[in-house]
């Protein structure tokens, strides 16, 4: 029984280990993989409206809220990919979750 219960806490405690967060600057994104090799869960703040149109753009950590991604690993979210979903979004106020 000891052996089920140590190989369970190790399996556990591994486990938060592969939420990876990242920090560039005052930047915060949370990355957590799933079982397959290519594909993530991401959390991470919007992009500042005022730096969309920039090279590099920032994250706005003072938002109250965040971004849900699943998708693959090596997803930018400040890349040209983010920008222009976030710029969408802001230019025609479509969120996705409307009737």
């Amino acid at each position: 029984m000891k052996n089920i219960s140590l190989l369970t806490n190790l399996v556990l405690s591994s486990t938060l280990f592969w939420a990876v967060s990242t920090a560039s600057g005052e930047e915060v994104i949370l990355k957590v993989p799933t079982d397959t090799s290519n594909y993530c869960h991401m959390q991470f703040p919007p992009i500042r409206e005022d730096t969309l149109s920039w090279e590099r753009p920032v994250l706005n950590e003072a938002a109250g809220n965040s971004i849900d991604f699943y998708g693959p690993c090596d997803h930018d979210p400040v890349g040209q990919e983010e920008v222009r979903a976030q710029g969408s979004v802001i230019l025609h106020g479509i969120f996705g979750d409307s009737d």
